[in-house]
């Protein structure tokens, strides 16, 4: 995806509100060998943008004053309660040097499944997206993810995956190297309560009364 930003020379908090307020957000670009570099991008672009999913984990063609760098895309800021991005980061990007990124996990395929199809289970993913490392030019945009052999009582975890070449895991400090990815989770069964046993019939009427 590219994009296009312009330079942007003042700073402070006046400069950014009358920047927000003239429909431009403000942002900074760093890393590589180059100054951090102040820029500004046209808001509601860049709004649009931040609804696709390849702009959050795709290498980014960013232009600016003519001259076409390769960034990603790194924090976000927005209004707590307006529809508005206040701030937003780049990195840019060095075709020799390895990126560390978060890459979407696109599931399918479960409906299909012995699990889902054969014994009714529920199919829960538990991880959306995969810290990975890899080269610029390997970053996939999104990782697929086929569901379609999983089992009642079975689990998915990061090693039942084939990653894209030159895509590798990377997990945190403290974390199963294998973690669970998509869980099954069997039907719940209904028990009914039996039927409360019937209440004895009435005595006769006048039954244990004394006769008159």
């Amino acid at each position: 995806m590219n994009f296009v930003a312009f330079e942007r020379a003042k700073q402070g908090t006046g400069a950014s509100r009358r920047l927000r307020n003239s429909g431009k957000t403000p942002g900074i670009v760093y890393g590589g060998a180059a100054e951090p570099q102040l820029i500004e991008v046209d808001h509601n672009a860049l709004w649009h943008a931040l609804k696709k999913e390849a702009f959050h984990s795709s290498v980014l063609d960013m232009e600016v004053a003519g001259k076409t760098s390769k960034v990603l895309l790194r924090d976000v800021q927005y209004h707590p309660y307006k529809q508005l991005v206040l701030h937003i980061d780049f990195q840019r990007v060095d075709d020799k040097t390895k990126l560390h990124m978060k890459v979407p996990l696109h599931y399918s395929g479960a409906e299909e499944s012995p699990a889902v199809k054969v014994d009714k289970c529920m199919v829960n993913p538990v991880v959306n997206e995969l810290d990975v490392t890899c080269m610029p030019s390997d970053l996939p945009e999104f990782i697929a993810v086929d569901l379609s052999k999983l089992e009642k009582g079975a689990s998915l975890h990061l090693k039942d995956i084939k990653l894209p070449k030159g895509v590798a895991p990377k997990v945190r400090g403290g974390q199963s190297n294998n973690p669970v990815l998509v869980s099954v989770v069997p039907p719940v069964e209904v028990v009914e309560a039996p039927a409360a046993e019937a209440a004895p019939a009435a005595d006769a009427k006048g039954k244990g009364k004394g006769k008159k």
